[in-house]
């Protein structure tokens, strides 16, 4: 059977909701398990300057790769809607084309790494015992985007079907992965951040294989024949794709930029503070993909009932959704509150970045709070292809981070990186929230041709 109906209970409903976001949820956290088993290994080593390192060059990476979280976000949308609309070979032809175009775009990253490391050093100002660790990183980590960028599809495309447990062990085996290997090349064969960056490549190299054969399987499963020629290189579904993807490109920037802008800001401040930011972003990160269960799950349902042209399943997905990520929001607050201090200790041995970092945990306490309708919402838009609003909501907001940013930091230092990212994600929240009437309108009308076709 190609797809189940929607609850018709609100037992049901939650008990849909829950058993798909479980799932998530715990592979969600296992993702910023790469970044706290960098820094934890790390931080058995007494010298701050190799978490700051680390921090630096994952910051880097991290800028880079988000830029191309279209190909996740894409996906996921565009395959949820073919899998609501009955249309197993448009599925098929969505993640064909996707990782074709991660390949093409990772072996250029991969062949165009000089010019990319220039361009992202020159935005760091670090010392140069600081950089000389992080060349060693980055020259490393560099040739395994062609792996993630097609893990990204997979994982997407996973999603999308509603393959949840699937991407759980996928998570799992990556972020497992990369924590032995951590050990095992850092504190066994004292390999230091090279060790570090040799482990994440690997992890991702393994990750990519085990993403295809999951996503292969679950094709077959699902029926339909192979796209052929014409059915994958479709002129409207190309559009439909770039469509998609060049504004996702544009969202994904205003998103990563503070994140990345903040890492900058916080370099500038010395190596201890950029030490403590790389801790307090490892709860942040947790708190993130935590958060980010019910949103997945509210994308692959919201993606579904829009496919299959259903505006009563698509509310009822947004607000019983937000009910539950409201309700982790606060557990999230309440749990940093009371052992945030604790978590930053197991984090780091050196006393000055413990206290360092403590003093700014208010920030993280306040962050569920503060993100979490920003992340709902985008689930929603994401998975019913609504990307242009989302441009348009994420350019206010940065463009509001970006002037209260420039006129607080001289007064606030690094506070102000986290009362604008406060506001950030607040003014996100509320600009989605005002635009979401748009797409259950769009839910009653006629399908959309240029990908259903």
């Amino acid at each position: 059977m190609l797809v189940a109906d929607f609850p018709s209970t609100p037992a049901a409903w939650h008990q849909r909701i829950w058993h798909l976001t479980w799932p998530i949820i715990l592979a969600n956290v296992t993702i910023p398990l790469v970044g706290v088993a960098d820094v934890a290994v790390m931080g058995r080593l007494s010298d701050p300057a190799y978490i700051a390192s680390v921090a630096m060059g994952a910051a880097m990476f991290s800028a880079v790769y988000w830029l191309f979280g279209f190909l996740r976000m894409g996906t996921t949308g565009l395959t949820a809607q073919a899998f609501g609309a009955a249309k197993p070979t448009e599925a098929r032809a969505v993640f064909k084309r996707a990782v074709g175009i991660a390949g093409m775009l990772g072996l250029v990253i991969v062949l165009l790494q000089w010019p990319l490391s220039q361009l992202l050093f020159a935005l760091f100002d670090a010392n140069v015992r600081l950089t000389g660790l992080v060349e060693i990183y980055f020259d490393i980590r560099i040739f395994g985007a062609p792996a993630l960028l097609i893990y990204l599809v997979a994982l997407g495309v996973l999603f999308g079907l509603q393959r949840m447990r699937d991407t759980l062990w996928l998570s799992i085996s990556l972020n497992l992965t990369n924590l032995v290997l951590d050990v095992v090349l850092v504190l066994g064969f004292d390999l230091g951040v090279a060790g570090v960056a040799i482990g994440t490549l690997i992890s991702e190299i393994g990750a990519a294989v085990a993403g295809c054969w999951l996503v292969n399987r679950a094709l077959r499963n699902l029926g339909g024949a192979r796209p052929s020629r014409d059915q994958l290189w479709r002129k409207s579904a190309i559009r439909a794709l770039f469509y998609v993807s060049g504004n996702l490109i544009i969202r994904t920037f205003f998103v990563q930029l503070p994140f990345f802008v903040g890492t900058v800001a916080a370099t500038a401040l010395g190596e201890l503070t950029l030490a403590a930011h790389a801790v307090l972003m490892q709860l942040f990160f947790i708190m993130t993909y935590t958060l980010d269960g019910f949103a997945h799950t509210a994308e692959t349902l919201a993606g579904y009932a829009f496919g299959g042209k259903n505006a009563q399943a698509l509310r009822k997905t947004t607000l019983y959704s937000a009910g539950w990520a409201l309700g982790l929001a606060l557990m999230t607050a309440v749990v940093y509150w009371m052992a945030g201090a604790a978590f930053i200790s197991w984090l780091t041995v050196n006393e000055a970045v413990r206290s360092t970092a403590t003093d700014y945990l208010p920030w993280i306490v306040l962050s569920p709070l503060t993100c979490i309708a920003a992340f709902l919402l985008d689930g929603i838009f994401i998975g019913t292809t609504h990307i242009r609003e989302m441009r348009n909501a994420m350019f206010a907001s940065a463009s509001l981070w970006a002037l209260l940013l420039g006129l607080s930091y001289s007064a606030l230092g690094y506070h102000a990186i986290w009362f604008t990212m406060s506001i950030f994600m607040l003014t996100r929240g509320l600009l989605l929230a005002l635009y979401y009437p748009r797409i259950e309108r769009a839910a009653s009308g006629p399908a959309d041709r240029a990908i259903l076709e």
